[in-house]
């Protein structure tokens, strides 16, 4: 099988990675303009919730079902208890907020569990690979593709066939206008809050067995959050949907035909996408 195939294939499945990360992120701005520079930690709490229960001797699958909903409920706590005090300050406090926030959980993470990184293995039944024909791939990152694809699907039936959907939609738009529906639109932004946390953990969950869990890894993935969202556009399901497997794709590629600047290229890509358009791939002007 081509190398390049195969990078491919690894970048769609990092890419979906990159989906789940980023989705959270992007929705939470379109509905309440916030910059949650906290988001990774979410993130970071799902690697380290998933080592934990494997410590315990409990089952991945446990990890998968337990920690996005831990979290999720943390998330709701955060946002209730206090982001929802800031959110008609300026910019500069949701920044200063939420990065408080990503450096407390990261110091506690560090004194819980060290600063060294642990492993995850993968669970039994995902263990060793997949061979069909010339075909050789392992059968735990095939398992994130379809999964990650499973829960995209989910997701949009959320946003686009329920009746939560749509008030986030139509929040977007306007809360007055919403409000004025007299629906209440600070449980709408604590739900919308907890899905954003929560995907993030789901994103760290699967994650933890391909790259471990180590403290500093919230960082990096913030970074490429708002990567992912600044290509595919602020606010955007699709555009998160898409921003992320191009990055992941750019990404996968570059580590084998640069691999000292795949990381680098990212942002290359980002800044291309914004040359062409400046609100991303498919954001919507203002």
């Amino acid at each position: 099988m081509s190398i390049y195939l195969l990078q491919t294939i690894n970048g769609i499945g990092i890419g979906m990675l990159y989906f789940l990360l980023a989705v959270g992120l992007s929705i939470v701005f379109g509905l309440l303009r916030f910059v949650n520079f906290a988001h990774g930690s979410f993130y970071l709490l799902g690697a380290y919730g998933t080592y934990q229960i494997t410590q315990w001797g409990l089952d991945f699958w446990l990890a998968l079902l337990l920690v996005p909903l831990a979290v999720g409920a943390l998330g709701w706590l955060t946002e209730k208890l206090v982001l929802r005090h800031v959110y008609a300050k300026p910019h500069e406090f949701h920044i200063l907020v939420t990065l408080g926030l990503a450096l407390v959980i990261q110091e506690l993470v560090i004194v819980q569990w060290g600063a060294l990184g642990e492993n995850v293995p993968p669970p039994e039944l995902l263990q060793g690979v997949v061979m069909w024909g010339d075909f050789i791939y392992p059968k735990y990152r095939l398992f994130v593709i379809g999964f990650t694809a499973v829960l995209a699907a989910l997701l949009w039936w959320v946003l686009e066939g329920t009746r939560l959907g749509s008030a986030v939609r139509a929040g977007s738009e306007s809360t007055e206008m919403v409000s004025l529906l007299g629906i209440n639109v600070f449980r709408i932004f604590s739900l919308v809050f907890a899905l954003g946390a929560a995907t993030a953990a789901v994103a760290g969950v699967l994650a933890a067995p391909i790259r471990g869990a180590e403290p500093f890894m919230g960082i990096e993935a913030l970074g490429v959050a708002f990567v992912v969202v600044v290509v595919g556009g602020m606010g955007s399901f699709g555009g998160a949907l898409v921003g992320g497997l191009l990055i992941g794709i750019v990404q996968s590629l570059m580590s084998t035909i640069w691999p000292s600047g795949a990381h680098l290229m990212i942002y290359v890509a980002m800044v291309a996408v914004l040359l062409l358009r400046p609100h991303g791939l498919l954001g919507r002007k203002g």
